[in-house]
């Protein structure tokens, strides 16, 4: 919760950038920060990415695997439009508040076996664009480059956490999983994961549902609940989506609508992920049951493309 705070307040101004988010992560310990800044004629952003070694990972030459969170939105602010921290930004509050959370913990003197590699982006003044049922935010890059940006090839496994309150599907306030999606298909939904899920929230486990148009790339002309599996399509890891949720349709650019109770109990799983990951005691899918699906069905990674074009 300190640390979910900490960033909250932080992203909180128009003024904020990936330096300054950058400059706390450095403050508190971790070396490999590192900040781009990307304009567009829609405005610019800051990508940030941290990579966080674990006592037997592979960025110290050990093979214990490397878990991905990135922290997927439009933007933290809507300004001019709207004053203060967005809806849209509980994905990249929860990301950084898990890296600063690790930061801590290993000040301490407690590390990860694996790696953990975090990425997201910083940019308080995105724009707003129509959607029903309620408004999404914009962003001012295309998804193509958060993908590029985001979307780390060390990453073995990735948990991408999104605002997911602009619909009518989900009914519920805190947050959810998706099923596993890996090179097209949408999978099982992970065990082990709903083993963390129902340990740190100490509730029955909620399952966000999703559909094959919402693994397919943005750009197509087709409908998607939003961009939480948008890094499906950029890597053959598989992904799972920490989906934000409310009872109630939620617009991205709201302000006030930002619940930290949840945001850090979303952030807690992703931590207890990374922890099991990095030991090898949490898969986000079955390998046996991935090969016989491969020999019966074959690939879909046309799903991971935009298809025939027009």
């Amino acid at each position: 919760m300190k640390q979910v705070i900490e960033i909250y307040e932080l992203l909180d101004s128009p003024e904020v950038s990936g330096e300054e988010v950058a400059d706390i992560l450095r403050s508190r310990g971790l070396e490999d920060v590192s900040v781009k800044t990307i304009k567009s004629e829609r405005g610019q952003t800051d990508f940030v990415k941290i990579r966080i070694p674990g006592t037997e990972g592979k960025i110290g030459g050990g093979s214990a695997k490397t878990l991905g969170v990135i922290g997927r939105l439009g933007g933290i602010g809507a300004r001019p439009e709207m004053v203060g921290i967005v809806s849209d930004g509980d994905g990249a509050v929860t990301a950084l508040s898990v890296a600063l959370k690790l930061a801590d913990m290993r000040s301490k003197g407690d590390r990860l076996k694996g790696d953990v590699v975090v990425a997201t982006h910083v940019c308080p003044n995105a724009p707003i664009r129509p959607h029903k049922p309620v408004p999404f935010m914009g962003s001012p890059v295309g998804i193509g480059v958060m993908n590029r940006e985001e979307v780390d090839e060390s990453m073995e496994a990735v948990l991408s956490i999104d605002t997911t309150k602009g619909n009518r599907i989900v009914k519920w306030r805190c947050f959810a999983i998706t099923p596993t999606v890996k090179e097209g298909w949408v999978l099982k939904v992970s065990d082990d994961l709903l083993d963390i899920m129902e340990i740190t929230t100490g509730r029955i486990p909620r399952v966000c549902p999703i559909t094959t148009q919402d693994i397919t790339p943005y750009g197509t002309d087709i409908d998607h609940i939003n961009s939480i599996m948008q890094p499906c399509t950029a890597t053959d890891a598989p992904v799972v989506g920490v989906a934000i949720t409310s009872e109630v349709p939620v617009p991205g650019c709201a302000t006030g609508a930002s619940h930290v109770t949840d945001i850090e109990e979303a952030a807690r799983f992703v931590l207890e992920v990374a922890k099991a990951y990095g030991k090898g005691l949490c898969s986000f899918y079955d390998e046996d049951q991935w090969e016989i699906i491969q020999k019966r069905y074959g690939p879909l990674k046309i799903l991971q493309t935009r298809g025939n074009e027009p």
